[in-house]
């Protein structure tokens, strides 16, 4: 005989997790439950009904902190230096070693929040049958074959197969069902299950980490993406690494080769070590997102993980939930269909009779609300009332009408409704047409008590939409995101709330995911559940999208952890909320896009501090080489190098709140394009440095002390001209800094014009050569900003700009693809009304901060080639306006004809 455990598990229910049959027993079990010694010895062989505790000590994620290639790099260097006993430079570095890791560490301590949240979520005590008696033990001691008591707000402890009684259950935190089911003898229900009315007994099936809950805390536990700002700093090290790395060997070799001393030697390959350490990169990510996080917490959301400030800007696809993320999670009356010779208000006022008055009934408190707003004069008079029965599938009242006769009421699925009446065609057809469109339909009938039941209408029920769903897919459909809804629920119901909400198109229905999956093969994906909405975003990551999820239950953890950018919406469970990177705690949807602007503002940030570090680091190992070719010793010492690192790398950190344009569409990190640009940029970096060395050497004929000096405000002083000229993707004055970047350049060049006029920690320098330098400097920004614009638009750094007076138009359909026409990146020919437009144009400059939206693509309407008349338009205002203007107007020709799949700009 089939223990309850066994039975399940033969049964090959797909929504429970298998369990080996040989392992859990329930020898004994009957309907007075277990003996004492018959759960101890099934508690030892299954464990405890609680979740493994996976959490990590503090310590060992402080010292995580400690094991990445930045620490390691720097770490490498503090022993260099306690090998020359030079024992202040070793503490300068290890404080910064310290700083990065304790702001990393204080930023991002919640790692462990999901697997506390998925136990406290569990039940903490049960009411079980033990030894033929009934008494209260603790969830953890349940074992399969356990007899319990579901009763009114109990949460069900283990996933239970009923005995006996009926009980009305809320499972949308696990299964997404909108709607409470309900449940009798037979029925199987999950740990994590609310009771919302009635009393069952019941017996436990599966405990711990084999229930359905345990299923997904597991999940979660095992879910992880390394996110792409982590991808990020790990490529661009490992660039700089492999670069800095071969010109550090050929510095050491050549110093070796040309007689340069043994401890002069050691010297030289530790500033070539600092020099190349991105020192301030892994702490300026952190430091960025977290200002980031802190503006959006002043807007109602809230980021679990850093991660997911930059993962926002990045996002291309999210995936929604439906219950209680684009739907409000309430039953609500749809529509009443009354038959022939009756009104909605008599159909409502019946309804209502039948319904339980202040109960936790979502259908009954859904066609009271209804009711309230259509009264019936002269109503029936309740005289008795039979609340819902399972084993009926009706409610029941009794009442008396305006003329003192009975009336029998019944309310249920019109199956069990219509077996009281004779049949109804029309009834028949109504409730064919409203299933097919998704909705719950109730039936209502009534008549005397000793004669047959009539229909008197039909009600049907639903989940209404959110009234902020639509206006955020149209937003974020703007910003170059795609919504996708997935959900548990049928494909007919999710059709109605999809198209409720402007999301048409395909369907995907329930079953297994097709192979090859992409967000853009369809618009609904029915029919999910927790394991399928994991894989689906794991589909979609595996195709190179970033994906946001968005959820509100317990069934949706895995996949918030899973995604990049997991979304819990208000009314989450802690489960959900901790699982997500980011919470909305207002009601509504809107936090998502105030997170994607603010991502794509952080994001930018960031990319601007990289920039300048690969720009720098890539000159200053090239320029130790030159110093030591050009004076035949290390024309910088390791202290003046601490020093670079402290007033360069972290002045600069100032970026993090610096003015920027956030891009139309996702952003996306592309290092290799990046460290072209700074490749490009650092040559032009190192000749200005090199000039101002030849001219101290050759010129004032200074001496090696003086010349150091000179080579280390050159460094500051240049780098400050780098981070000017990278912080804008236009011309460097098309915005204004931001007030902390003009504060730190101040800093920066007070501090080490300071230094050197007055000779601390190194040689002294007149005021006339700091100040020439500077100025020299001042002119080099101006210069690298002529060649910086161009290299941005090659290698995609830079945004195209649109025109300042597009006027954006309905747009009719997709556009196909078009051919560039030259070698310099050409952009697809426009072709809405060339000669009207071409002086609009000539006379207004783009503006960056209007941008063409969806819209502005249909203005693309002709039936000729307009090739000849664009390449005269690109040939006079090549003539008139310069090559920038230009590639202005050619970038807005692209966003005049962009089609769905134009690729993600930085």
């Amino acid at each position: 005989m089939l223990t309850p455990a066994t039975a399940v598990a033969a049964s090959g229910t797909p929504d429970l997790p298998q369990s080996n049959p040989s392992e859990i027993t329930a020898a004994g079990s009957s309907s007075d439950g277990l003996t004492s010694k018959e759960a101890e010895s099934l508690l030892a062989k299954v464990g405890p009904n609680s979740m493994p505790d996976a959490a990590l000590h503090p310590l060992r994620q402080a010292i995580a902190k400690l094991w990445a290639p930045v620490p390691w790099m720097l770490e490498a260097a503090i022993v260099l230096e306690l090998v020359l006993h030079k024992f202040t430079e070793a503490a300068i570095i290890a404080g910064l070693l310290v700083f990065n890791a304790a702001l990393g560490f204080f930023q991002e301590g919640k790692a462990q929040a999901t697997l506390a949240a998925l136990k406290a979520r569990l039940a903490l005590n049960a009411s079980v049958k033990r030894d033929g008696a009934w008494k209260i033990a603790p969830s953890a001691d349940l074992v399969p074959g356990d007899l319990v008591k579901l009763s009114l707000g109990a949460v069900v402890a283990a996933d239970v197969k009923i005995v006996d009684g009926s009980v009305l259950l809320d499972q949308s935190m696990l299964t997404g069902e909108s709607v409470p089911a309900e449940a009798g003898a037979g029925a199987q229900t999950y740990a994590g299950a609310l009771v919302r009315r009635g009393e069952a007994t019941a017996t436990v099936i599966q405990t711990g980490a084999r229930t359905k809950f345990g299923h997904t805390a597991e999940l979660v536990r095992t879910a992880h993406v390394v996110s792409s700002q982590q991808q990020a700093v790990l490529r661009v090290v490992r660039n700089l690494a492999l670069f800095n790395g071969v010109i550090i060997i050929g510095l050491v070799a050549y110093a070796k080769l040309h007689g340069v001393a043994w401890d002069e030697t050691i010297s030289l390959l530790l500033t070539a070590v600092l020099a190349a350490i991105p020192v301030a990169l892994p702490a300026t990510f952190t430091l960025a997102t977290a200002l980031g996080a802190r503006s959006l917490a002043k807007t109602g959301v809230l980021s679990t993980r850093l991660s997911a400030v930059d993962e926002a800007a990045t996002m291309d696809v999210l995936c929604s939930d439906k219950t209680g993320t684009l739907t409000r999670n309430e039953l609500s009356v749809n529509g009443v269909r009354p038959m022939s010779g009756f009104d909605e208000a008599h159909v409502l006022t019946l309804a209502t009779l039948a319904s339980a008055d202040g109960g936790q009934d979502p259908v009954d408190a859904a066609i009271r609300a209804a009711a309230k707003n259509k009264s019936e004069q002269n109503s029936p008079k309740l005289l008795n009332f039979i609340p819902f029965d399972p084993t009926k599938k009706m409610s029941e009242a009794s009442a008396t009408d305006g003329n003192g006769q009975s009336l029998r009421i019944v309310k249920g699925a019109y199956g069990t409704i219509g077996a009281l009446m004779p049949p109804s065609t029309a009834g028949l057809a109504a409730v064919a047409e409203l299933e097919k469109k998704g909705f719950r339909v109730l039936a209502v009938a009534a008549g005397a008590p000793s004669q047959a039941m009539q229909l008197i209408g039909l009600v049907s029920l639903s989940d209404p939409p959110r009234s902020d769903s639509t206006d955020l897919i149209t937003e974020l459909k703007a910003l170059g995101v795609r919504t996708v809804m997935v959900t548990g629920d049928a494909p007919a119901t999710a059709a109605i709330v999809a198209h409720a909400v402007g999301l048409d198109g395909p369907i995907c229905p329930p079953g297994p995911l097709p192979p090859n999956i992409s967000p853009e093969q369809f618009a609904v994906f029915a029919g999910i559940f927790p394991e399928g909405k994991f894989d689906l975003v794991k589909a979609f990551q595996k195709n190179g999208h970033t994906v946001g999820m968005c959820g509100d239950g317990a069934n949706d953890a895995p996949a918030l952890r899973q995604a990049q950018m997991g979304v819990a919406v208000s009314t989450a469970t802690d489960v959900a909320k901790s699982a997500a990177g980011i919470v909305l705690t207002a009601p509504g949807l809107g936090g998502i896009v105030a997170a994607v602007k603010e991502g794509r503002s952080a994001f930018q940030r960031i990319l601007t501090y990289t920039l300048n570090s690969i720009t720098k680091k890539i000159a200053n190992v090239l320029f130790l080489t030159i110093g030591l070719i050009v004076t035949g010793h290390a024309i910088l010492t390791p202290m003046l190098m601490v020093i670079i690192m402290i007033t360069g790398d972290f002045l600069g950190m100032s970026v993090t709140t610096d003015n920027v344009r956030q891009s139309t569409k996702p952003n996306r990190w592309q290092i290799g394009k990046l460290t072209l640009a700074g490749s490009v940029l650092g040559v032009c970096f190192l000749g200005f440095c090199t000039s101002v060395l030849l001219l101290g050497k050759f010129q004032l004929g200074l001496g090696i002390g003086p010349l150091q000096t000179l080579a280390m405000i050159s460094l500051v002083f240049g780098g400050e001209a780098v981070l000017y000229a990278v912080r804008e993707r236009q011309h460097l004055w098309k915005s204004r800094p931001g007030t902390w970047v003009i504060v730190s350049s101040i800093a920066d060049v007070l501090i080490i014009a300071g230094l050197a006029i007055r000779g601390i920690a190194m040689q002294p320098l007149t005021i006339t050569v700091v100040a020439c330098t500077l100025a020299g400097a001042i002119v080099f920004a101006l210069l690298l900003d002529l060649i910086k614009v161009p290299v941005f638009r090659r290698t995609q750094i830079a945004e195209p700009r649109p025109r300042a007076d597009a006027k954006p138009q309905a747009r009719s359909k997709p556009e196909a693809p078009v051919e560039p026409k030259s070698k310099t990146n050409a952009e697809p020919e426009s072709s809405a009304k060339p000669k009207r437009e071409a002086k609009a144009e000539s006379k207004a400059e783009p503006r960056p901060e209007i941008s063409a939206g969806p819209e502005a693509e249909t203005k693309a309407k002709t039936a000729s080639d307009p090739t000849p008349q664009l390449v005269k338009r690109v040939h006079k205002l090549y003539e008139e306006l310069g090559r920038e203007d230009v590639r202005e107007v050619q970038d807005w020709e692209k966003a005049e004809q962009k089609h769905p799949k134009d690729e993600p700009h930085q």
